[in-house]
């Protein structure tokens, strides 16, 4: 394989590439508006930072080096490491110029009257990074704008680094000399910023390795090299120029060389359901192979025999299905081998874990969700695994009246009014009761509650899984994973999210947003969620540090977010009165409870003008969708008709978010009339000619959706929806559309061949952004995100770096619709294929 050292071309260009002049190919602005060459890409502002948890790094001048994206974010910003809620300048413009193979975007710290461009050209072989304003830079910026590019440091920590032609290592692990921030601690809590790790005029990072190797150097500026680690567990390696005071034009050059491979290919993955197949359903695995890779190769099935010889069972050349984002596919159908067993996949000397072929394989994907992840995702609890604490009895300081007219982190806002009987930050009892944290973080978003709660009630009502592996006390607030207690631990999730959803009641007497830490401090607190507070409820005549009978001087206590909104009372409604059908039998007294509170929710949300208050994600759905949800499950919970006549009045309204609403809508059908029947299949009808159109683009068989966050929750959804037209009229949907979604989450996706349910197959997800995060760990049976695509055509979902929140963060409504399609799939799977 041939290398290409700084600042020199390779020695493999054709003689087409030299008659068209030095670098015109090695640096060809594809028809995506990016640099390319083989083994590395070069792209400039095609994403931007993510408008709703700000910095993803995932924006500015970024490189996917040999097939990974190790360098983001370049910019100018104002602090040498900023964090996560840093500003940033304002995107405006973006110019591509092929034929010139320049890129420019337009910025501006409109605030600071600060207007730049960055721009980027390709330079014999190299990038000429610039920075270009026709003012100098505002003296209220001077000394603190810089340009800056960041660096991974699961890519580069470790490995060997090259000042000005001196030796060093770049850490594996933040340990730099820190001193004071001037001013105080920033929002997050740092409290001290890092020194550099080096400065010079000339940087090789990651030096001779061949995949990760970059030159960085500026003709007549120091570069400083930082570890941003030192104040954020997400921090990356930050290289940063300072922007010269008094100057105009171009303000900073710099030249960006990353080593290439000439003849570099990108090693083909082959993805399929990590945790095998049953005999008799479709069996097809995808290979992505890198569009220089030529035709596919060849592909062996071999079983694996329990003496240890190993016998081939099928082979063949995969059929060519075409091309996606930036990948070719093709497809290795092997449905025909229906023998149980142990077998591996072989492509071209590359193989694969072995999996079972057998009619048991899907019966216990759904355990680890059920036995681990919802128990640590209990909140008010103390959670214990064996001899492990995963956390201390949460939040029991809960919580704090939320400030009016205030915006707060994690999308949650306060209104004008409390809408409530208590004060601003005056302590509002009976919250610190049930619940779970909604995802990687610690807050309790109640529209995550209501749907996850919906979502085991689904799973319950239909399977009645009577699986008892874990331990739930009220009483002592403790949860212990293995330990079965006489009661299913399904029935028992749905109370402890049954109790948070009335304590709101109770305290309030509505629905709220949601509880989240005070301020960014809290908010990124990492590991024991049951350290984040002193649970002791503040009380701001005491001293910071006094305590005194349960009440403390220390404001750490969550706030409670209370502007009324309608949809929020109407997805409640539609939990609560799921609810009291799961807990009839188990705890009656809960069920009537749960039950009263959705009728009344109910009657008084139908009686009255909605409160339409908006914001973010946390003030519910739809209110169209809420509505009839929350008349259906009360149907469902009565059979009153007056619940089947809000049915039929508020379905047209609600059409369009039939993909949502289906599943619920479909099991009403025992209780509504022929012309409901005929309305929901025309609705069914005109969903699967849409989901028909979205899932044609790629070989998977679901809708990729390209959004900030990746699309497993739609995968999943939309299986359910399949799976529920599909018992409904078998002739709209095939039973594969379900398995197409199962197969997805289980490994045949883009990108790599993970299950994105982490402990859940041969390989899967084993680095997630679950509250341990910072141990680059997992949570088994949480299921993150998934695939994110990046603009214009790069899959990514990244195994070694745990903090992309958009690829892979838990959340607690997955879990739930998890072990619903993972049973349904299960007893699909064990009929014969379509």
């Amino acid at each position: 394989m041939t290398h290409r050292r700084f600042g020199l071309k390779s020695a493999c260009l054709s003689l087409a590439a030299l008659a068209m002049g030095p670098g015109a190919v090695a640096q060809e602005i594809t028809e995506g508006e990016y640099f390319s060459e083989p083994g590395a890409d070069l792209l400039v502002f095609s994403n931007w930072y993510d408008g709703l948890f700000a910095d993803a790094k995932i924006s500015g001048v970024e490189l996917i080096h040999h097939g990974i994206r190790t360098v983001t974010n370049g910019d100018v910003r104002l602090e040498a490491t900023p964090g996560q809620w840093e500003m940033i300048g304002s995107f405006k413009e973006r110019r591509v110029d092929r034929e010139a193979g320049v890129i420019e975007a337009d910025l501006s710290y409109t605030d600071a009257g600060f207007d730049y461009t960055i721009r980027v050209e390709r330079d014999n072989g190299a990038y000429v990074i610039s920075v270009n304003s026709d003012a100098p830079v505002p003296e209220s910026l001077a000394g603190k704008a810089g340009f800056n590019l960041e660096f991974v440091p699961s890519a580069y920590g470790g490995k060997g680094i090259l000042v000005d032609g001196q030796p060093a290592i770049l850490p594996d692990y933040p340990a730099s000399d820190m001193t004071p921030r001037p001013g105080g601690p920033r929002p997050d809590g740092a409290a001290a910023d890092p020194l550099p790790l080096a400065t010079g005029h000339a940087f090789v990072l990651a030096a001779g390795d061949a995949d990760h190797a970059v030159r960085v150097s500026s003709p007549d500026g120091t570069i400083a090299l930082y570890d941003g680690r030192d104040q954020a567990s997400n921090g990356w390696f930050v290289a940063r120029g300072i922007l010269p005071a008094g100057k105009t034009g171009r303000l900073l050059e710099w030249r960006f060389d990353p080593a290439v491979q000439a003849d570099w290919v990108r090693a083909p993955v082959v993805s399929y359901n990590q945790l095998g197949y049953t005999p008799g359903r479709n069996k097809v695995a995808m290979v992505e192979l890198d569009r220089r890779a030529g035709p596919p190769g060849m592909m062996r099935l071999i079983r694996l025999m329990d003496d240890g010889s190993e016998h081939e069972v099928m082979k063949g050349s995969p059929h060519v299905w075409g091309d996606y984002l930036r990948y070719t596919y093709a497809s290795f159908d092997f449905s025909a081998v229906r023998m149980p067993g142990l077998y591996v996949l072989d492509y071209d000397g590359q193989r694969s874990e072995a999996f079972p072929i057998s009619e048991t394989a899907y019966d216990t994907a759904w355990h680890a969700t059920n036995d681990v992840f919802f128990p640590v995702q209990m909140d008010h609890m103390y959670v214990n695994e064996a001899y492990r604490v995963w956390h201390g009895p949460a939040h029991m300081d809960d919580a704090l009246q939320a400030p009016v007219n205030h915006e707060h982190h994690d999308l949650y806002a306060q209104g004008p009014t409390t809408d409530t009987a208590f004060a601003p930050m005056e302590h509002i009892p009976g919250l610190n009761v049930g619940g779970w944290f909604d995802a990687g973080d610690f807050d309790i978003r109640t529209q995550s509650q209501y749907g996850t709660v919906r979502g085991l009630v689904a799973a319950w009502e239909r399977f009645a899984p009577a699986r008892d592996t874990v331990k739930v006390d009220w009483t002592l607030n403790r949860a212990d994973i293995h330990v079965p207690d006489g009661a299913p631990d399904i029935q028992q999730q749905i109370k402890h999210g049954t109790l948070q959803l009335l304590a709101q009641f109770d305290a309030v007497g509505f629905a709220i947003h949601g509880i989240v830490a005070p301020d960014l401090d809290q908010y990124t607190h990492l590991g024991d969620a049951g350290s984040k507070t002193d649970r002791f409820v503040y009380d701001a005549s005491l001293a910071p540090g006094e305590a005194v009978d349960g009440k403390s001087g220390v404001p750490d206590d969550r706030w409670a977010f209370t502007s009324r909104s309608s949809a929020l009372q109407y997805g409640a409604a539609a939990g609560l009165a799921a609810a009291s059908r799961a807990l009839r039998g188990y705890d009656d007294a809960l069920a009537d409870k749960a039950l009263a509170q959705a009728k009344a929710t109910f009657a008084d949300e139908i009686g009255r003008e909605p409160d339409l208050y908006r914001w973010g994600n946390t003030t519910g759905g739809p209110l169209e969708a809420e509505r009839l949800l929350a008349a259906a499950e009360l149907l469902k919970a009565t059979g009153d008709k007056q619940y089947a006549k809000a049915v039929n009045d508020g379905y047209a309204d609600a059409e369009p978010f039939f993909g949502f609403t289906a599943s619920t809508l479909i099991s009403l059908r025992p209780l509504m009339d022929k012309k409901f029947d005929k309305r929901l299949k025309a609705s069914a009808v005109k969903w699967v000619a849409q989901q028909k159109e979205a899932r044609a683009d790629n070989p998977f068989g679901v809708q990729i959706t390209r959004g900030g966050w990746a699309g497993s929750g739609g995968v999943i959804g939309s299986a359910i929806t399949a799976d529920a037209i599909h018992a409904a009229w078998p002739e709209l949907v095939s039973k594969q559309q379900v398995l197409d979604g199962f197969d997805f989450v289980l490994g045949r996706h883009p990108a790599h061949n993970l299950s994105f349910v982490s402990g859940v197959g041969a390989q899967s997800k084993k680095v997630a952004y679950g509250s341990n995060r910072a141990d680059f760990s997992f949570i088994a049976g949480g299921v993150v995100p998934g695939v994110l695509i990046l603009k214009p055509d790069y899959p990514e979902n990244r195994e070694d770096y745990p903090f992309f929140w958009g690829e892979n963060e838990y959340v607690i409504p997955l879990g739930a619709t998890w072990i619903y399609l993972s049973k349904a799939a299960a007893e699909l799977a064990k009929e014969e294929a379509d």
